[in-house]
């Protein structure tokens, strides 16, 4: 394989409680199942990966027990590793609530996948085949931000970026924002960052702002509504969702987001790689767990393809 997505944003480890209700406070929560597993940013990365492609992790590996969950899950998944670990730092913690809808609620806190030197990035080769991704998770924490925003804002030349802004989007520096913005060849957000980006509630209307001016266009994700698809030289189109019965919607953003670069890098048209993506997130939706994408097989199945 030449084709290649590589992720800029950190890794981090999910602990899973699955929850009959998300609790009030000062009540606790009545928990099914629960899970410790590798997560965050290692999704989009494992939905490239069964889509195709190769992706190798640019983001910060520390030391601990938490780090080594992590390095076991890319391994796992062929993932290469491009940067040496990080010491005296473990990875950080998300806790994450998935209620008897299927819908998820977080806690997070960093580790080693929120620091990002300056000298960290400048060892990462661009190559013409790849393709990157950066979250703005990256940009909001406060060890990675600066490093970021300066890279960004002199992209290597030739750089193919998506940019997925997160729901922290509102906490991102300006500076850093704005850097990503500029930069991006693609963005990728659900309903409520693009509001926050643009100012328009109406999805369509949302991606069309987000993808005036840019080189690639831009994705506003419905989830089970499928996503409003706007290339720069054209109007929003919606792409109907794919109806499945969702038992667990944690990581199915990310893994719209990985299928969409994955098929990008495979030569599918943007669009065609956004109907397929969609397909991709609705049956991450079926299985319990982060890191739930199917292969590419099995969505063009679905489509009859």
């Amino acid at each position: 394989m030449t084709a290649r997505m590589v992720q800029l944003s950190g890794v981090i480890v999910d602990l899973i409680y699955t929850v009959e209700q998300v609790p009030l406070p000062g009540t606790e929560a009545i928990v099914h199942d629960s899970t410790l597993t590798a997560g965050g940013g290692i999704n989009a990365m494992i939905a490239a990966r069964r889509t195709g492609v190769a992706v190798d992790y640019a983001g910060t590996l520390g030391t601990g027990p938490l780090s080594d969950i992590v390095e076991k899950a890319l391994r796992a998944e062929e993932i290469g590793i491009l940067r040496p670990r990080l010491k005296d730092m473990d990875q950080g913690c998300c806790t994450v609530l998935v209620d008897r809808d299927g819908e998820r609620s977080f806690v997070a806190a960093p580790g080693a996948d929120g620091v990002v030197r300056t000298e960290d990035l400048a060892g990462i080769q661009v190559r013409a085949d790849d393709w990157f991704l950066i979250s703005g998770y990256a940009l909001g924490y406060a060890g990675s931000h600066a490093a970021l925003s300066q890279w960004l804002a002199n992209p290597p030349e030739g750089l193919r970026l998506v940019f997925d802004p997160c729901p922290l989007v509102a906490q991102i520096k300006p500076a850093a924002r704005e850097a990503a913005m500029h930069a991006a060849t693609w963005i990728t957000a659900n309903m409520s960052e693009a509001e926050f980006l643009t100012g328009f509630a109406d999805p369509a209307k949302a991606a069309s702002a987000l993808a005036k001016g840019r080189a690639g266009g831009a994705l506003v994700r419905m989830g089970a509504d499928g996503c409003h698809f706007a290339a720069a030289d054209g109007e929003s189109i919606h792409l109907p969702g794919y109806r499945v019965d969702a038992i667990d919607t944690n990581g199915a953003g990310d893994a719209h987001t990985g299928a969409f670069i994955a098929l990008l890098s495979r030569g599918e048209t943007p669009l065609e790689a956004a109907k397929i993506a969609n397909v991709c997130a609705a049956f991450s939706t079926t299985r319990e767990g982060p890191a739930t994408a199917p292969f590419l097989s099995t969505a063009l199945e679905a489509m009859g393809r």
